[in-house]
Parts: C-alpha cells; sequence; structure tokens
C-alpha cells in the first residue's frame, strides 16, 4: 500500500494564495467589462444566449425565465438572481444611454420599484444589439468551452458600436472599481473617425467631438474640470444636477420649484423622502409643499414654496443638501488583454479601433476562404460544362459513384470536392441559361476575391471600411445629447478673458490673414484715393474681407466646395498694414484650396439654411445645423466639378430672394423656396444660365425690399439700382442687364445689396482700402454704366467689397478701440 504524502503548509500562504485566485476570478470572470464590446460576462452570455434562442430584434418577445434558464444552463453557473438582475438592466432606459433589450412588463422604474418576476416579463433584443453580435457567425472572434466543456461560447462580441464608451458600466471587484460613464453615440463615433483620420490626435482635440458624458436621465453637468482630468487621465469627479425651473401657480401666485429630470442613478422616492426629512428638521425652509405629478409623458416633480421664500435660494439649497446635486466618480478601469488598465478616452478609443480591426481582418479572411472555395468549384462545374458530352458518358460507364468520382478526377484533373460537385449538379444547370449564370457567378467571384484580398493587404482599406461601418451606425441609431454642460461659478475659459468687440477680418489672395478694429479704416469722400491697408508683397492682394464678433464661429467655404472653422478670437490680430498670419498655419487646407466665402455664427441651434452658389451657376441650400460639428481639416459642403468653383455662401431663413449676377452685367433673381434642402455632399441645381464666355460672379440674400444693389465694375465704376427693378424670374433663367459692360468700366466683379445707412469698404489688388459713405452714390435705371466709386492706380484693379455701417465721425486710423460704436453686419 503506497503512502500518502502530505505537504505541511501554513494557513498564511493558503490564505493568500486563494484569496488572489478568487480576486482574480472575480476581476476577470464577473466584475470588470472588456474594453472591446464594454461586456461583462454575464451580460455577454445573455446575450449570445438570446441569439442562439433567435431572440433578434423583429422576432417575437419570450419569457425571461426561458432566456434566464439558457444562460445558466449553459454558460453562467450562478444564481438566477444575477443573471435576471443583469437581464434588466440592459432593458432600462433610465440606466443604459442605448438600452441593448426590448423588454415586455414591468422592469422596474427611476422610482427605485422592483421588476416583477421572471416569469412574467418578455424580452427580446433590440436592433442595436444586432450591431454587437454582427458577423459572429464569420469566425471573428474567439470561442472558449463553458463550464462543463460541452458547449462553446464567444470570448468577446464583435461589437459594431463603441459600448463600453456609449453605454459605460460600473463594478465594484476586489481591491479595485470601475465607474465609466455613457456617452452620445454620434459624438463616440465623430471622435473615433477623428482618431482614425489623426492617429497623433490630442486628447483636447478629441474632446471637441466627445464633450462630456451623455446620461439616459439627462440632468446637466456642472462645470467641465472634472470632465476634463476624466477624458485625460482615466479619474475624475463629474457633477450633476437636476433639471429645474421657477413656475408662478395661478391660483394662488406662489413659485413652485419644477423639477423635470434628475442626476444619472437617483432614485425619485428617496429624493422626495430626503427632502421630506431635511423641511422636518429645519434644514431646508421656504417649503410649503412636494408632490410627484410624473406621468408617462415624463418627469415632474413640484416643490411648492412659501409666498416669503426666495426661489433661487431654496434652489441653491436643495443642490446642496439633497441628491439633486449629485457626483459621478469616473473611474475608466477595463480589461485589457485580460488585465485591469485604468484609461483615458484617446487609449479607450484606440482599443476599441484595434478591436475593429482585427474583425475586419478576420471576417474579410473567412469571406475570401468561403469565396475561394466557391470559385474552386465553379472552376470544376465550367470543366464540366466544356467537356459536358464526354462528362456524361464518363458517369454513365461507371457502375458507381465513387467509380464515376475517380474517373472525372483521373480524366479531367479535378480535385476530390470538384468531382463531387459536378455529380451532385441537378440536370437543370446543363440549359444554356444555367451555364451562363455560371460563367457570370465564377467572374464575379474572381473580382470578390480580388477585393478581399486588396483589403488585407491595404491597412488603409481596413480602416476605410471601419469608418463607413461607424458611420452607418451614428446615422441609424445617433440620437441628440441629453444632458447639458453649464459652466460652475469658478471656471472660465479662454473666451471669458477676451473683450467682445467686433474686427475687420482679412484674407489675401495667397491666405494670410488676420483681424484689425473695424473703425481704424477712416471714411472717406467718393472719388478719394484711400488710405493704405494690408501692404501687398510680390503679386499677393488683399481678397477678402469680413466683419465679426471675437467670439462668435467663422465658417470658412474654400473653393473645392469644402468647410472649416475657427473661433475669431483665434484668428490673430496684427497692425493695419501687416499681411497676417498664413491660414496654412492655422487651418489645415487641402492643396490648391482658396478661402471664397464665409458665414459668421454665434451658434448652431437656430433654424437656418446655407445657400450656396458656384461660378458654373449652380446653387445649392443645406441646414445650418449639418455645419455644427465641423473638423480642422474641413467637411465637404458641396461637391464641385472639376472645371467649377465656390463663389459665395450665404446663411438663410428658408424665405430669402436669391440673386445671381453674371460677368457680363446681367443678374437673375428668384424665391429660396425654389431650391429643395439637401445633403452636405450633394451638388445642387442649376441658379442661372450662362453663355460660354460668362461667370457667375456674385451672389445675394435679402428679404428687405427697400434696400438697393450696387454692382462695382474691376475698373472702379459702380451703379445703385432698386432690387424691385429687376422682375423675379424662375431659377435657372438668363437674367435682365443690371450694369452696361464695356472695355471703361471693365467686367462687373460684384454686386451688394446696400441701403442709405450703409458705409462701402474698396480694396483693390495693391493693398489699397477705400470707406465711403453708400448714399452719396446717387440711384440709377439697370442700363446705365454707373459713376466712378474710386480713382485707381495704373494697373490697378477692385479685388474685394464690403459693407459696413455709415459712421459719423471721423477716426484716427492708426488707433485702436476696444468698443467700435455700432452693430457691424456682414456683406
Amino acid at each position: 500500500m503506497q503512502r500518502e504524502r502530505i505537504l505541511p503548509i501554513s494557513i498564511e500562504e493558503e490564505m493568500r494564495d486563494s484569496y488572489l485566485d478568487y480576486s482574480m476570478s472575480v476581476i476577470v470572470s464577473r466584475a470588470l467589462p472588456d474594453v472591446r464590446d464594454g461586456l461583462k460576462p454575464v451580460h455577454r452570455r445573455v446575450l449570445y444566449g438570446m441569439h442562439e434562442l433567435g431572440l433578434q430584434a423583429g422576432k417575437p418577445h419570450k419569457k425571461s425565465a426561458r432566456i434566464v434558464g439558457e444562460v445558466l444552463g449553459k454558460f453562467h453557473p450562478h444564481g438566477d438572481t444575477a443573471v435576471y438582475d443583469s437581464l434588466v438592466r440592459l432593458v432600462q432606459d433610465f440606466s443604459m444611454r442605448y438600452p441593448l433589450i426590448d423588454g415586455q412588463g414591468n422592469f422596474g422604474s427611476i422610482d427605485g420599484d422592483s421588476p416583477a418576476a421572471m416569469r412574467y416579463t418578455e424580452v427580446r433584443m433590440k436592433a442595436i444589439a444586432g450591431e454587437m453580435l454582427k458577423d459572429l457567425d464569420k469566425e471573428t472572434v474567439d470561442f472558449s468551452l463553458n463550464f462543463d466543456d460541452s458547449l462553446e461560447e464567444p470570448t468577446v462580441l464583435p461589437s459594431a458600436i463603441p459600448n463600453l464608451l456609449v453605454n459605460g458600466s460600473s463594478g465594484i471587484a476586489v481591491g479595485m472599481a470601475t465607474n465609466i460613464p455613457p456617452q452620445n453615440l454620434r459624438e463616440v463615433v465623430d471622435g473615433i473617425i477623428a482618431l482614425i483620420e489623426n492617429p497623433d490626435i490630442e486628447i483636447a482635440d478629441l474632446m471637441k467631438h466627445v464633450i462630456a458624458p451623455d446620461f439616459p436621465t439627462a440632468g446637466i453637468i456642472y462645470g467641465y474640470e472634472g470632465v476634463k482630468q476624466a477624458y485625460l487621465t482615466g479619474r475624475g469627479k463629474v457633477v450633476i444636477r437636476a433639471r429645474a425651473l421657477v413656475e408662478v401657480t395661478q391660483k394662488n401666485g406662489r413659485e413652485s420649484i419644477i423639477v423635470t429630470e434628475l442626476p444619472y442613478q437617483v432614485n425619485k422616492v428617496r429624493l422626495i423622502e430626503k427632502i421630506v426629512e431635511l423641511v422636518h428638521d429645519k434644514k431646508l425652509e421656504g417649503i410649503a409643499d412636494i408632490r410627484d405629478e410624473s406621468d408617462r409623458d415624463g418627469m415632474r416633480l413640484v416643490i411648492e414654496l412659501k409666498r416669503d421664500a426666495v426661489a433661487k435660494v431654496v434652489l441653491n439649497n436643495l443642490y446642496k443638501h439633497t441628491p439633486m446635486q449629485d457626483t459621478f466618480g469616473v473611474i475608466m478601469l477595463a480589461l485589457v488583454d485580460g488585465m485591469p488598465r485604468v484609461l483615458n478616452l484617446k487609449q479607450m478609443m484606440e482599443y476599441y479601433i484595434r478591436h475593429r480591426n482585427e474583425i475586419v481582418l478576420r471576417r474579410t479572411q473567412y469571406d475570401l476562404t468561403a469565396a475561394e472555395k466557391r470559385a474552386h468549384i465553379l472552376e470544376g462545374l465550367k470543366i464540366c460544362l466544356d467537356n459536358l458530352d464526354e462528362v456524361i458518358t464518363t458517369i454513365r460507364q461507371s457502375p458507381d459513384a465513387p467509380t464515376a468520382q475517380s474517373s472525372l478526377m483521373e480524366k479531367f484533373g479535378l480535385t476530390e470536392i470538384q468531382s463531387k460537385a459536378i455529380l451532385e449538379m441537378r440536370l437543370q444547370r446543363l440549359t444554356g441559361m444555367e451555364r451562363k449564370k455560371i460563367d457570370m457567378e465564377y467572374q464575379e467571384t474572381l473580382l470578390l476575391i480580388d477585393e478581399l484580398r486588396s483589403i488585407l493587404a491595404n491597412p488603409q482599406k481596413q480602416m476605410q471600411i471601419i469608418r463607413e461601418e461607424l458611420l452607418k451606425v451614428k446615422d441609424v441609431y445617433g440620437d441628440a445629447r441629453r444632458t447639458e454642460i453649464v459652466p460652475q461659478e469658478g471656471d472660465f475659459s479662454i473666451e471669458d478673458m477676451i473683450a467682445q468687440e467686433d474686427v475687420v477680418i482679412t484674407i489675401t489672395h495667397d491666405g494670410f490673414i488676420k483681424r484689425f478694429p473695424v473703425s481704424g479704416y477712416r471714411r472717406q469722400a467718393r472719388g478719394g484715393k484711400g488710405v493704405a491697408g494690408a501692404q501687398a508683397k510680390h503679386d499677393d492682394f488683399v481678397e477678402h474681407m469680413f466683419i465679426a464678433s471675437t467670439h462668435n464661429y467663422i465658417l470658412f467655404f474654400t473653393t473645392r466646395g469644402r468647410c472649416y472653422w475657427l473661433k475669431v478670437y483665434e484668428i490673430p490680430e496684427a497692425g493695419r498694414t501687416a499681411r497676417g498670419r498664413s491660414l496654412a498655419n492655422i487651418m489645415e487646407l487641402q492643396p490648391a484650396e482658396k478661402i471664397r466665402a464665409y458665414i459668421n455664427i454665434r451658434n448652431f441651434d437656430e433654424p437656418g439654411f446655407i445657400v450656396m452658389a458656384t461660378g458654373n451657376g449652380t446653387v445649392k441650400k443645406t441646414g445650418l445645423d449639418e455645419f455644427s460639428r465641423p473638423r480642422r481639416n474641413g467637411i465637404a459642403a458641396i461637391t464641385i466639378e472639376e472645371n467649377d468653383e465656390l463663389i459665395d455662401a450665404r446663411l438663410t431663413d428658408g424665405d430669402h430672394q436669391i440673386i445671381l449676377a453674371k460677368s457680363s452685367g446681367y443678374v437673375v433673381r428668384f424665391p429660396e423656396s425654389e431650391i429643395r434642402s439637401m445633403g452636405r455632399t450633394a451638388m445642387g441645381v442649376r441658379g442661372i444660365t450662362l453663355d460660354a464666355d460668362e461667370k457667375c460672379i456674385s451672389m445675394v440674400t435679402t428679404k428687405r425690399f427697400d434696400t438697393t444693389l450696387l454692382a462695382v465694375t474691376d475698373n472702379g465704376f459702380g451703379k445703385r439700382s432698386r432690387v424691385e427693378d429687376y422682375r423675379l424670374t424662375k431659377r435657372g433663367a438668363r437674367g435682365v442687364i443690371t450694369l452696361k459692360a464695356h472695355e471703361k468700366t471693365g467686367a462687373m466683379v460684384g454686386l451688394l445689396d446696400v441701403n442709405d445707412e450703409d458705409d462701402l469698404i474698396i480694396i483693390t489688388n495693391n493693398g489699397i482700402v477705400n470707406r465711403q459713405h453708400v448714399s452719396d452714390i446717387r440711384l440709377t435705371g439697370r442700363n446705365t454704366s454707373g459713376v466712378r466709386l474710386i480713382r485707381l492706380m495704373a494697373g490697378d484693379i477692385i479685388s474685394a467689397l464690403a459693407r459696413v455701417p455709415k459712421s459719423d465721425e471721423e477716426i484716427d486710423p492708426d488707433s485702436l478701440p476696444e468698443n467700435p460704436d455700432g452693430q457691424i453686419d456682414l456683406f
């Protein structure tokens, strides 16, 4: 009998080793999400179990108990409560920013109500959950054996949506915890695409896309410093406030605080209990009554105040003493290659991109293998069809199928797979039509193989596929931000430290930009010689000029139809005679791209449209909100043909009139309603018909019928006519004459809408700036040559025009006033 071997071990060592094993099991297999799909094992198993049961979106719901039993019996040997609670969370729209499961029945509420028992509720997957499991059957992820080695389960899901970022996660492991806030899907996709396009992008630039967490219960993020720290380091404290407003009750004239949104994960019933407790203990004063008037249309918590109470003071005390202001402690901890790591915003996106790249590679390889197998079989079928009589004879002379297969392989050099396919082929495939189908399928399969191989060999194509799939997900499932961000008292941005004033922005032909106070240009009498503005160097000259507030956004539209943006205060300030700074050092312009137009925007929330015109007479209208997230490297505003370029872009409200001018002196006027709104990448429609030697040189948008049109030629002549002198026509007409252009006047170079309250600024190629009253230019009929506006030196011509408000003061052009008088308009 063999003696039993006993190894002595200290209890301290055994406890340490056992506890470490338990800790790692909890960390890796229970409490922390994977950085790739953002799921813990139990959530992954719930979704996979529903996938196996065929509970996709659009299919009938099934009892939750059925899913819980499936997951318990096959993949997750823990308590049924743990599985059901996890399933319930995936249903709750107040817990998940983008719920993954569609439920029928009681799944709890924001009041803290418990869900109904699993035997009463029913579930199926939402469409967005299908994106998590997309291509799972194409060997895109690794599978591992379940707890009893009888089945396989995925170690991670393909996850076509960046689930960890958009839905967040929370969990307590051993010695560590994670608390990742949810984000807005549109913002996250924009951020990931920005990272794909520029792998060296800074986190600060990513935060221009992913602005802040976006909670399912909305609320208000109070202060931005915590968000910034969370995104930069992976840890931070985000302060969230309830949304509250003050109403006056009609009956008794008392004020009430109405709460419509609560901080994330705040229980409404417990909040009410806390407020009642504080009022009873006299720690909160001024509250007369509290009522919960919430219904299926939304939350409405009414806190009625006493007559002498100050609503602002009561509200501040509620924020201070109750969960109406809460702190979300961000810890962006996730499993990376099986190890827990705290990640910043960029790292989380990088690991997701790496995961999706692997999915694309494995899916493409799977499709390639399948296509090569199919092409191999089709090659055999083609050999059969090319030698049809001999193949039939061979088969008929064979005593059995194995012999026939061997004979085919020997006679025609076929493989076992090809010969088997020939033997299994139906006789109808021998018809002429079917034979053509085989040839077509073979050619299509070869093209598919070439495309799949090129994807595997080209990382740029892989990134493009990831980008396109993310954009599709964004279009289908993306929605507007719910959580508002407001600055905390004491939080200052760079904008707070910059004086708000109106400035002149000038851009030269070679792309140099500067800002300068508008009043620095002295008004002169009509016909004067002007004062020196930006000094031209070599052949450079001032080509664009516009007016804007330092706190505004400026959208820059280029000749190639792309849109860029800057804050006005980001434009360098320079003296009146300086050229400024190269746009190439401020914006990432593409080669041979020049700024052609601009739009001055205070914010993008107001309704409006951008109307654009090109030199070939094309016009296009696009909603302003489509330009709300421009990038430093530009976005497409309009598709431009090879021999065309953008000449102007204007902001309208949908009810303007469009006036287009040709170089020959003709103008067409038509309602904006004749242009339908299109997407950013559309080409537009015909605005004015041109002859071979004509170009469309200006666009005016106006709603004012008391205004006049000022036409200017390149030799310094101009004339004013009333807008009503130009009859309203259909879009695409040839136009009516507005100015007789001949050798003395030169070609028409610009058309502005002006009135007697405006001043005109003229800029020449040599950098001369002239300012004069528009009222000094008399009104004339359409069919005239006009009057001389400025005396030009030999070889000099007009390069740009601007309209500014009339100034009655003579101001020293060398002075730099902080606050110029009057409201500045754009031309």
